[in-house]
């Protein structure tokens, strides 16, 4: 069964999780939502809760076929954990897809795996993306091998679509 990763932590963008995860859940797959604490509730930017499945700590990214990063301010906080930048290196190092949106490119940012890739995210972390060597594009989706982003969540449908279609090819 292909099994995805999804980052959870406070004020992660509600929709940027729930829309992908449920449409991942759609075609039969299991999304483990991790955040810093096994079992903990996450509230989302716009309230919303998330239990989280597993700790951040504990996990691999041999144990999972890609994985998903939302946006809003969880990834400011989560980019500063080790684990997480070793977790988003290793996906990257087996050419797994690595599926972010809006501010969530700020992970691929600090695990240093965006040079010379297309990429979009929010016009907030447009320079960012750039200067950590991105290549911007401005579009709804932007796929680049195993990397998937997209704007905000206006984009959520070819995001999705854009992520399944990435994990159908693994």
């Amino acid at each position: 069964m292909t099994k995805i990763l999804a980052f959870v932590d406070d004020i992660y963008e509600d929709l940027e999780l729930w829309y992908p995860k449920i449409r991942l859940e759609e075609e039969g797959w299991q999304v483990v939502v991790a955040g810093p604490v096994a079992g903990q509730t996450y509230k989302g930017k716009h309230g919303y809760p998330c239990k989280s499945d597993a700790a951040l700590a504990g996990l691999q990214a041999a144990d999972f076929d890609g994985l998903l990063i939302p946006g809003g301010f969880m990834p400011d906080k989560l980019r500063r954990d080790p684990k997480v930048l070793s977790l988003v290196r290793d996906f990257h190092a087996a050419n797994k897809p690595i599926a972010f949106i809006c501010h969530g490119g700020w992970i691929p940012i600090s695990a240093g795996i965006l040079r010379g890739r297309h990429a979009t995210g929010s016009l907030g972390i447009k320079d960012d993306l750039v200067n950590a060597g991105a290549i911007w594009v401005d579009k709804a989706c932007v796929v680049d091998g195993n990397l998937v982003s997209a704007r905000t969540p206006v984009d959520l449908a070819p995001f999705a679509a854009g992520f399944v279609a990435a994990l159908k090819k693994t």
